[in-house]
């Protein structure tokens, strides 16, 4: 294997779409209500040269394939009730993420590629939370770093006992880093080991095996190689009874996205980025739903994937997930909508109709989960209210998303001045990281703001309305809106792009914490950070020297 710890060469774009078919990490079964999910890397098959991921390693690629499957599980097989997550090697489950990849990688690399592994983790307990879905996680061999983060997201882990078997987190000894995909958090929040128990663990490069795994809270059981598969099927089994996934329905296929790229940006059939390289901004902008829409359920499952809702949140998803890896430089998002409100209240109203059903649910899942990851995107939101808007609805939720909205006013043409209009989906069906709506985020939970919106809710809210209600930023008028917009526009875009980042994800998360903004903000901050620090990727670095024979030289300053 290479240890040369040059950066990685230039790659062509990152692209997120995949199929089955195209998968090179993972085979994909499904047995009833049970599908598994079985690791098997090609170990020349990374996404970028210069590195083999050898025992199960990953790198973005694997991840993306991954998180693809979990998509194609949730929409394509309904019958599906629980996962498991397992390997086809001998001996080994997941060694993690691969160490030869961060030591080559740029900072950002480093920093999105854990960005998009935590929220794919996340993907996963999503999946449990509100689908009905549980994994298991069967840990059949060695379980290290990352592998044990991604077995952490799981319902139950079920380790075997060969007595070679171990779980651990060595990243601390080994390189010089943090576990970067929550395991720290989901260690203590959710496996609820002891402080001291924990700091062991965490600093052991072995790991923890056996029934010293299982007293420790580190696996649900520990089972011997005879009974390993037998047990598996069983607990998979019986958590697939417990839920109300339907069992005689057809599943929807996911089509292939409309993308189109170009020098200018990316168009989809609802969404389009138009990309300004100068002004270091590109400007998203959201359709809603046109011509006939469905007007029951199984008008719904008739549409499959290009039902609006469900269409126009892969395509933002892809979007985000475009600009954030293939554009650093790009640096503010500005939201724009277009189209008839009408239609995205009427879209709103069949998901709350229809609610129950099990496709309605999962596209409000996806919905959910993209929103949530323009939450935690690293960029600077600014949402542009204006004539042929409609940040209506769920389409809303992209304005409150927004670290500022700013609403056109026309006094002297009020007929042709654009509107807001809240709905039920704003007030609890999209909740955030932090568990809150946008809404309750915003007004920090306060019980009279909220109810001042919820009594407008449906109706149309000009700009000085808005504005008093505190859904906008500014209502501008149309004397001053070019200048205003410019300016505020060019004053962030001269700003420090740290800071901006770490004021931002302070900002949009205050007043409430869960596990996942304790991921994204206190895990993921730390790390930023040790990943700039030489004592983990400077030319001595651990990070940098790990498999070179070389031992890491530290400065052994406390900072």
């Amino acid at each position: 294997m290479s240890t040369d710890t040059a950066a990685l060469a230039p790659a062509d774009p990152v692209t997120f779409e995949r199929h089955p078919d195209q998968y090179r990490h993972w085979k994909l079964t499904f047995d009833g209500p049970i599908a598994t999910l079985a690791m098997d890397v090609d170990e020349e098959g990374g996404l970028r040269p210069g590195y083999t991921l050898k025992l199960n390693s990953y790198d973005l690629g694997v991840d993306i394939e991954l998180h693809d499957a979990l998509q194609r599980i949730r929409f394509e097989h309904p019958e599906v009730r629980t996962v498991v997550l397992t390997s086809t090697k001998d001996r080994i489950f997941c060694s993690g993420a691969n160490i030869f990849m961060l030591g080559k990688s740029s900072h950002a690399w480093k920093v999105n590629f854990c960005k998009f592994t935590n929220e794919t983790r996340n993907g996963i307990e999503d999946a449990s939370r509100h689908s009905g879905i549980k994994f298991i996680a069967a840990c059949n061999g060695t379980t290290a770093g990352g592998g044990y983060e991604l077995a952490l997201a799981c319902d139950e882990i079920v380790l075997i006992d060969d007595r070679s078997s171990a779980v651990s987190l060595p990243e601390v000894p080994l390189l010089g880093v943090l576990p970067g995909t929550g395991g720290l958090t989901r260690v203590t929040d959710k496996r609820r080991v002891r402080r001291d128990h924990a700091d062991i663990f965490c600093l052991t490069t072995e790991g923890v095996r056996g029934q010293r795994a299982k007293d420790w809270r580190l696996v649900d059981d520990v089972v011997k190689p005879a009974r390993f598969t037998e047990h598996v099927r069983e607990r998979a089994q019986a958590l697939a009874a417990q839920s109300a996934r339907p069992a005689g329905e057809a599943g929807v296929v996911l089509t292939p996205l409309a993308r189109q790229a170009s020098d200018t940006g990316y168009r989809y059939d609802t969404v389009r980025v138009d990309i300004d390289r100068d002004a270091r901004h590109a400007t998203i902008t959201i359709a809603a739903p046109t011509g006939d829409q469905p007007k029951d359920v199984a008008g719904i499952v008739a549409a499959g994937a290009q039902w609006w809702p469900l269409k126009m949140a892969r395509e933002l998803d892809d979007a985000i997930l475009t600009l954030r890896a293939n554009h650093l430089d790009i640096g503010m998002w500005i939201l724009k909508t277009q189209g008839d409100a009408a239609q995205v209240l009427a879209a709103d109203a069949l998901m709350d109709t229809h609610a129950d059903h099990w496709f309605v649910r999962e596209t409000i899942g996806m919905l959910r989960r993209t929103l949530a990851r323009l939450d935690v995107s690293s960029r600077s939101l600014f949402a542009l209210v204006e004539p042929g808007s409609c940040f209506a609805g769920t389409l809303l939720e992209l304005a409150l998303a927004a670290d500022r909205t700013y609403m056109l006013h026309m006094p002297d043409a009020p007929g042709e001045a654009p509107h807001l209009y809240a709905d039920a989906a704003n007030f609890g069906r999209y909740p955030m990281p932090n568990g809150l709506t946008r809404l309750a985020a915003r007004f920090y939970e306060d019980a009279d703001a909220l109810a001042a919106v919820r009594a407008q809710a449906g109706k149309p809210l000009d700009g000085p309305a808005a504005e008093a209600l505190g859904l906008v930023t500014a209502a501008l008028d149309d004397i001053d809106w070019q200048d205003e917009i410019r300016i505020a526009i060019e004053e962030r875009a001269s700003l420090s792009p740290d800071a901006l980042t770490g004021l931002e994800a302070n900002l949009r998360f205050g007043g409430h914490e869960t596990m996942e903004t304790r991921i994204f903000g206190r895990l993921t901050a730390w790390q930023n950070w040790i990943f700039n620090r030489p004592n983990a990727v400077g030319e001595h670095g651990a990070l940098k020297v790990f498999g070179t024979g070389n031992k890491a030289r530290f400065d052994w300053d406390r900072v």
